[in-house]
């Protein structure tokens, strides 16, 4: 299997442990439409082992931040998400409080999604809508430009960390072979 870029097999890989592949029961195949259409989320046996195959490359490659940031940012597992999002928090150097940090790291993760009320999916976390107001962040209730900040440094921490998390797997990747840039 080779992926076009390094963010396709990302994705790929963490999406690859929430497909249900799980074999079903005749009268579970005629209530999950999905299933029958495209068949274990349109991927391919082949597709899904690779899939599986560069997840554990690049968890057991990957420096553990860096992990964490992609997992953070990119997965739809939901406990790993929650779990990547407890780790980030600690590591993030900010002079916000803790709190603050928390919940600029959670809002930064799981962002609002649009549709009525963010509810798109069953299968996303969708947060209250009161997580993404700065002014619930900061029991002290300082200055809006404090405020705004301290949430755009840790955002920058963040989406560096995610950067440079994407360099090192596009490495692993490129030794691996299954990058396209990697075969030409």
């Amino acid at each position: 299997m080779i992926y076009p870029s390094v963010l396709s097999a990302v994705v790929s890989a963490l999406a690859a442990e929430c497909i249900d592949n799980t074999s079903k029961q005749a009268w579970q195949r005629l209530i999950d439409l999905d299933t029958v259409k495209v068949g274990r989320g349109g991927f391919g046996g082949d597709r899904m082992q690779a899939d599986c195959w560069v997840f554990a490359r690049l968890h057991s490659q990957l420096l553990p931040r860096h992990w964490t940031a992609l997992v953070a940012k990119y997965s739809t597992h939901k406990a790993r998400k929650v779990e990547a999002i407890g780790k980030l928090a600690v590591l993030v150097a900010s002079h916000a409080p803790r709190l603050f940090v928390y919940k600029a790291v959670t809002a930064w993760a799981i962002p609002p999604l649009k549709g009525a009320d963010g509810k798109r999916s069953a299968d996303m976390i969708v947060l209250d809508a009161r997580l993404y107001d700065m002014n619930t962040w900061d029991v002290e209730s300082r200055p809006e430009r404090t405020r705004r900040r301290w949430r755009q440094g840790v955002t920058v921490v963040l989406e560096d960390m995610v950067t440079e998390a994407l360099a090192a797997a596009e490495s692993v990747l490129e030794c691996e072979g299954v990058l396209l840039s990697s075969v030409a």
